[in-house]
């Protein structure tokens, strides 16, 4: 297992070929902005319980959805409706974030991966515009929303919650849709779900995943706080 330096300075990640048959590629390091950013471009991230040091990831294959392949099914239409649901972007970063970490069905011990220091590390990253939310409202509560980290032309989505049936899926497809008109090329999903398949995501190979990132990349960031600016 490949153990990250504790020099501040030297951020270099292994190969991610290196990984194991799980993705798991090293362990240790920092959760400081220089460091995630140097990750996500070589498409890795963190992932690790609490009680774990910090476990780098880079799956083999990738979760992705592309922009232009989203699929809106019959029902999920209906609750697109206006008056249903309010979608906003960057207005809640951090009460997203903390409501994605509320304990999950896969944590039956009451824990989460999304700790105390990934909170802050990732708050950090959206104080300097890198890291984005997307908020689903309804009658004025927070009913469901996203975070991630987008870098030239990718989105690489973290984590999701809902109160309400579909208010994650419609603030999802409020992002991709505006992604897809300001030119992103692709959605990192990381890991394969059912709820994210019926979205249009798919599983590649990582190499042509790495090879997507690479395009993606060589696109100008969009820094700073986020607004929907698309009729939906």
């Amino acid at each position: 297992m490949f153990r990250l330096s504790a020099n501040p300075s030297d951020l270099r990640f292994p190969p991610v070929d290196l990984s194991t048959p799980e993705g798991l590629l090293a362990v240790g390091g920092d959760l400081r902005p220089e460091r995630l950013l140097e990750a996500y471009r070589h498409g890795i991230f963190p992932w690790y319980d609490e009680d774990q040091p910090i476990l780098w990831w880079s799956p083999d294959p990738r979760t992705v959805l592309f922009p232009e392949n989203l699929h809106v099914s019959r029902s999920l239409k209906r609750s697109l409706r206006p008056g249903i649901f309010t979608v906003t972007l960057d207005t809640c970063f951090r009460d997203v974030m903390q409501q994605c970490a509320e304990p999950r069905p896969q944590y039956p011990d009451g824990g989460t991966w999304i700790t105390a220091e990934m909170l802050e590390a990732y708050t950090r990253l959206h104080e300097q515009g890198y890291a984005h939310s997307v908020e689903t409202w309804q009658e004025g509560e927070l009913v469901g929303g996203l975070y991630g980290v987008a870098l030239g032309g990718v989105f690489f989505a973290e984590s999701m919650f809902t109160r309400e049936s579909d208010a994650s899926k419609v603030g999802l497809v409020f992002l991709v849709r505006q992604l897809h008109a300001w030119g992103f090329c692709i959605i990192d999903c990381q890991q394969s779900s059912p709820h994210i398949k019926m979205l249009g995501a798919e599983e590649i190979h990582r190499r042509e995943f790495l090879d997507h990132l690479t395009v993606a990349l060589a696109l100008p960031d969009r820094r700073g706080r986020w607004e929907i600016d698309l009729a939906m």
